[in-house]
């Protein structure tokens, strides 16, 4: 492993997380390539840090879907299939169904409001063109769906499911052409949340991931050429 990188010298998180993050912007940047291997000592060494810090963020890397651990050959830069990105974002969609019908029944003013703050912020973030500022603001507009569904459990198991999704929205959003119909099917979401038609938002969230489904299959095709 032949790249150059290093920890952020201001950063105030903890030894373990900011190792995390280095390792998890080199692999979803593309610099760290799926099946490199996550060599403790090597990696320890190229960041000046002790290998504790650096096999706990394997372990959250692998918690995200970002590495795996391979017996009698440690632990390497996870491969993206088509298999994960069907399971999860099946997943996905059950529980956006679920928190659409229950916040049609709820919506009112204040979260239409939101959505509508959550937009602008979500504009600002595509013209700075950072796939991982546009990926936070597109999970912070749904999360506010899913707060909206006010229930709990539901909010805790999309928080866990989100970790598992990041890799798969960060390739989708890193492609350019797909800015617009982001902002389109957004738009249409919360104008569905208005009208409380709970079977057009269904529809519209169905879209809005099966849009992402299909590129990003795209994009794992041409990783296996």
């Amino acid at each position: 492993m032949g790249k150059d990188f290093s920890l952020d010298a201001d950063s105030y998180l903890p030894l373990r997380d900011e190792v995390f993050f280095t390792l998890r912007d080199l692999i979803l940047k593309g610099e760290l390539s799926p099946g490199d291997r996550l060599m403790e000592i090597h990696l320890a060494e190229k960041l000046g840090v002790s290998r504790t810090p650096v096999r706990e963020a394997i372990r959250l890397l692998e918690k995200e879907g970002l590495a795996i651990t391979i017996p009698r050959r440690g632990a390497q830069v996870a491969r993206m299939t088509e298999k994960d990105l069907s399971d999860v974002l099946e997943v996905r969609e059950a529980l956006d169904g679920l928190a659409a019908e229950k916040a049609c029944n709820i919506i009112n003013d204040e979260i239409l409001g939101r959505l509508s703050a959550s937009m602008d912020e979500f504009k600002k973030a595509i013209k700075s063109d950072d796939p991982k500022v546009i990926v936070e603001a597109d999970e912070a507009f749904h999360r506010i769906i899913y707060e909206a569904a006010d229930n709990p459990r539901l909010l805790s198991i999309v928080d866990n499911l989100k970790e598992q999704m990041y890799r798969f929205r960060f390739e989708y959003v890193r492609e350019e052409k797909n800015y617009d119909t982001l902002i389109n099917e957004h738009f249409s979401i919360i104008d569905g949340l208005r009208k409380k038609d709970v079977v057009f938002v269904k529809k519209m969230m169905h879209t809005h991931l099966q849009n992402q489904i299909e590129a990003v299959r795209r994009i794992i095709k041409n990783y296996d050429r």
